[in-house]
């Protein structure tokens, strides 16, 4: 019998040796989480867990002090919704391995940790490569590291995934 996760994979078509092949470890959906933010898009909440909380708020209380706004974007996402976001790009006529090239299959998604959060610039809140030639970005390169955050998925990462210059994960535990 296949597991719950395992049974989203077969419905969407991800093979069983995903997480092997790309070197994905499994992580699981936060439980407590606080806002730190609106996404400029949708107003809704960008949700971390506390700890990461605290560190992106120390993080942008810096860039702010340097004159560098940094806008947070999207922040904990839930199996399910991972899920509705894969079927979505799906139902465009994406191939599924054009979609796992940005996002990861459900259940090994950093934002289901609540400790990934995407950032944004009053300039360029896509997520797209031009945040790397932003002032939030330069920023980012420069001091997050001082705040617990790296960058992810930079060019030519061991995953596969696309370059995301937007994508941070807080790892102090």
């Amino acid at each position: 019998m296949k597991t719950p996760l395992g049974k989203i994979h077969a419905a969407l078509g991800i093979p069983a040796d995903y997480a092997r092949t790309r070197g994905l470890p499994p992580h699981r959906e936060a439980r407590r989480l606080v806002s730190v933010g609106r996404a400029p898009d949708d107003d809704k909440p960008v949700r971390l867990t506390p700890r990461a909380a605290a560190a992106w708020r120390r993080m942008h209380a810096a860039a702010t002090r340097d004159g560098v706004t940094l806008l947070p974007l999207s922040g904990f996402r839930s199996i399910a919704r991972q899920t509705r976001l894969i079927r979505q790009k799906l139902s465009t006529g994406r191939s599924l391995a054009s979609v796992l090239r940005f996002v990861a299959a459900p259940g090994f998604s950093e934002h289901h940790s609540g400790r990934a959060i995407d950032i944004g610039d009053p300039a360029d809140t896509s997520v797209e490569a031009s945040f790397a030639r932003t002032p939030a970005y330069r920023w980012l390169r420069r001091h997050a590291g001082r705040f617990g955050f790296t960058l992810t998925y930079p060019r030519g990462n061991r995953c596969g995934i696309g370059y995301e210059p937007w994508h941070w994960c807080w790892s102090r535990r």
